[in-house]
């Protein structure tokens, strides 16, 4: 997701996406764990997504 995309959502929609999206990331290293993925580069990016949400979020709180 990139940084334009997340600047347009509202702080509710930014906080249901950041729910789901951390939710995914722990599905994959649960499945990484198991059996190494087809493509490993999923959890970085799934990663850093989280990060780009969660740091919106923070950004919006602290205005």
């Amino acid at each position: 997701m990139k940084q334009s995309e997340i600047r347009e959502l509202s702080t509710a929609e930014l906080q249901e996406k950041l729910g789901v999206i951390k939710k995914q990331y722990a599905d994959l290293k649960l499945a990484h764990a198991i059996q190494p993925l087809e493509n490993p580069i999923q959890l970085r990016t799934t990663r850093r997504t989280v990060a780009r949400l969660a740091t919106e979020l923070t950004k919006r709180e602290l205005q």
